[in-house]
């Protein structure tokens, strides 16, 4: 068996010690696609077309400056699904309570067994005001962290 992060620089796979480019048969038509998969990922980050050579027939060998546009394409497309979850975990709203604002955030926990949310409220410095563990269904909003300020940040009704 070989060591995964040895480098290979073959026609139709290249690898470094992070990414495995492999150009594969495009299943849906005559064409070839290439696969750039993260070293210890499962499943490939970035799957999309890939040339054909002068013959029509075979495909483009990969090279150099393909691999490292693929790497920087594949590690792009990694990079935004990290913010997408991040964003869907995360949400927070503002509310004026008086003449001070308070920040309350919601951070989703996906535990495959026991998902949850933490509810916390922060004042304008970042002082923790109060923190509940909440579903993780709870809805955030303008209207229940306001809500749940006035309630004493107590943990909210279902």
């Amino acid at each position: 068996m070989t060591d995964p992060t040895t480098p290979i620089q073959e026609p139709t796979l290249w690898r470094d010690e992070r990414w495995t480019a492999r150009v594969i048969k495009n299943e849906d038509d005559d064409g070839w696609a290439v696969s750039m998969t993260r070293q210890g990922d499962a499943e490939p980050a970035l799957v999309g077309p890939w040339t054909m050579g002068r013959d029509k027939k075979n495909p483009k060998p990969l090279d150099t400056a393909a691999f490292h546009t693929l790497v920087k394409t594949a590690s792009e497309v990694l990079r935004r699904h990290e913010q997408q979850l991040h964003a869907r975990l995360n949400k927070s709203v503002s509310v004026g309570v008086g003449s001070e604002r308070i920040r309350v955030s919601l951070q989703i926990v996906p535990d495959e067994d026991n998902p949850y949310a933490i509810l916390r409220a922060e004042d304008e410095l970042g002082e923790a005001l109060g923190e509940v563990r909440v579903p993780p269904t709870f809805k955030l909003s303008a209207d229940s962290a306001a809500a749940w300020i006035e309630g004493g940040y107590q943990r909210p009704s279902r």
